[in-house]
């Protein structure tokens, strides 16, 4: 394919010059001729003789220069398509195997032009591909890994039922119910990340204070800290509204009261806080982490990741709420983070204040 491009290319080329020549040919044969006759008869000279070794040697120069030309113009041209068409030639075959589910194709980027920036433009897009291929495989190894040990605990109880090694009794049926409903919560968990992954595409912004949303959200959590004697404060200096989905940014919130809720022990202290920053409105929430260290944090975000080593449920759940937070709160544009000082725990996000501006 990319051989017949150059060929068509290459023949386009020669078909202007061959009609550049013919140009000049009828030139000097029909207008310089002309006037060379034109400029004898005025000082009285024959011009026959002198007419046809005019024409003649006029002919014979453009024919040995135009061969010149052609085999330049040929030559450099087919090198320099050569050249540009060769990082097409590898983005067909790097496609072919992209399609072939190898994911490691590169292209060199040798050039600025456009066809450089098409380049980088491609292995941008082999990287997001091959990551989201990683981050597909891995979905579906942590998927697994959290389905065995519940339907394990359940296969191993209903076993002993059959067998009537275990008796059928409340507190088995207990057990049973309790398995089932981390399975069900696993569930939902996973669907919930299968919306954030698509709400790019279906946000519904507004203006709404933020502020309100947090105090709002938190009446429904505050029996729970309640009763674990946790104390929370809610500190605001931004008056503004955010731009965003409220329906999106109120799950972004039930997830970080409920990690906040689940990380801090008995009698600590949640501390959330609204501040502007710049065009945006930051909002973080910081609590005691001792489950949490350093090495954890860069992790907090990725999907099934849990803070505490032995990947208790009382802590961490199924380590997918904090990887919604992540996709909801950057299909509004925004950003996350978190940092561990001291012990605390500190978990923010920021949201636009204003919808962006349309380029013109």
């Amino acid at each position: 394919m990319t051989t017949r491009l150059l060929w068509k290319l290459l023949l386009i080329n020669i078909l202007v010059i061959l009609f550049v020549i013919l140009m000049v040919w009828l030139s000097v044969d029909y207008l310089a001729a002309d006037y060379f006759v034109k400029l004898m008869e005025r000082y009285h000279i024959s011009p026959e003789p002198a007419h046809d070794m005019f024409v003649s040697a006029i002919h014979r120069y453009l024919i040995w220069a135009s061969l010149a030309a052609l085999l330049l113009a040929a030559l450099l041209s087919f090198l320099m398509m050569r050249r540009t068409l060769t990082p097409l030639s590898r983005m067909i075959q790097a496609t072919r195997e992209i399609a072939e589910g190898d994911y490691a194709a590169v292209i060199t980027v040798q050039t600025r032009d456009e066809i450089g920036q098409l380049a980088v433009a491609f292995n941008r897009m082999a990287a997001s591909l091959k990551n989201i291929e990683r981050l597909r495989k891995q979905l579906m190894v942590d998927v697994a890994h959290e389905l065995r040990t519940p339907l394990t605990n359940i296969q191993g109880y209903l076993e002993g039922l059959i067998d009537g090694v275990v008796a059928p009794s409340k507190e088995n049926f207990d057990l049973l119910h309790e398995e089932t409903m981390r399975l069900t919560l696993l569930v939902e968990d996973i669907l919930k990340l299968a919306r954030a992954d698509a709400a790019r595409t279906d946000l519904q912004r507004q203006h709404f204070n933020i502020t309100d949303a947090i105090r709002k959200h938190y009446l429904s959590f505050k029996k729970s800290f309640m009763d674990k004697d946790i104390h929370v404060k809610i500190e605001s200096d931004a008056h503004d509204g955010v731009w965003a989905d409220s329906e999106k940014i109120s799950r972004v919130l039930k997830n970080l009261l409920q990690n906040a809720f689940q990380y801090t022990p008995r009698e600590g202290r949640v501390f959330i806080e609204v501040r502007r920053v710049s065009g945006n409105i930051n909002i973080a929430f910081t609590n005691p982490a001792p489950e949490v260290s350093s090495v954890d944090v860069p992790f907090l975000f990725e999907r099934f990741y849990r803070g505490e080593k032995s990947r208790s449920r009382d802590y961490g759940g199924a380590g997918i709420g904090l990887a919604i937070v992540k996709e909801l709160v950057e299909a509004h544009g925004g950003s996350v983070g978190a940092e561990l000082v001291d012990g605390l725990i500190r978990i923010w996000f920021e949201l636009p204040v204003d919808p962006p501006q349309e380029t013109v």
